[in-house]
């Protein structure tokens, strides 16, 4: 069983390497600069990144002896993909979900369905659902997790377990004092106020 405990930059760059292969295959395997672009990237991707060729050459290697990714032959100048398909073997859909939760980190089946039309089209949530559902009810590994509902919010997000368990940040209890900015506010709107009232008072006397 494959251990799927990848580093940030590991899931960067499968991530990237997935979603050229879906999105624009006429310009997949990529180089190793068009790969560094697209980690990097400004648009669908959180958090952005600025990595070197240094870090993506070195995630590369690590992905390569997992056997997820590796270097195309042919060609002069060297060209690298993923081999997530044949390691999983995972339908269309099933792949652009998880690329996105790779690229983009915890999202709601709504979300998810808006970015991966550009990958796999899902003709409704209740498709995409099911997709969710086999990915994490996959055996012997799950590879997504539904997270549990955020105060306030209505959908629940899922998440990628490629790093192993997602983190949820902690949800702290509502304060019953007020914030040290609203106190320093308070304390100067309050001291106005007797400034005020001591020159209207001199009035008087």
């Amino acid at each position: 069983m494959l251990e799927l405990t990848l580093s940030p930059e590991e899931v960067r760059v499968l991530g990237a390497l997935l979603e050229k292969d879906l999105s624009t295959p006429e310009y997949y395997p990529l180089s190793l600069n068009a790969l560094v672009n697209a980690c990097n990237q400004k648009s669908n991707r959180d958090p952005v990144v600025e990595y070197n060729e240094e870090t993506v050459r070195a995630a590369l290697g690590a992905l390569e002896e997992r056997g997820l990714a590796g270097e195309s032959s042919g060609g002069r100048v060297p060209k690298y993909g993923h081999r997530f398909g044949e390691v999983f073997n995972l339908g269309r859909g099933e792949l652009a979900l998880v690329c996105t939760l790779l690229l983009r980190g915890p999202q709601t089946p709504g979300e998810l369905r808006s970015r991966t039309d550009r990958m796999h089209r899902f003709d409704d949530l209740d498709v995409l659902e099911g997709c969710l559902h086999r990915l994490e009810e996959r055996q012997p590994q799950p590879l997504v997790r539904q997270l549990p509902r955020q105060a306030g919010h209505k959908e629940v997000r899922y998440a990628h377990l490629f790093s192993g368990e997602p983190l949820e940040p902690a949800v702290s209890a509502p304060s019953s004092f007020p914030s040290m900015d609203r106190l320093t506010r308070l304390e100067e709107e309050l001291a106005t106020l007797r400034q005020d009232f001591e020159e209207f008072k001199k009035q008087f006397e």
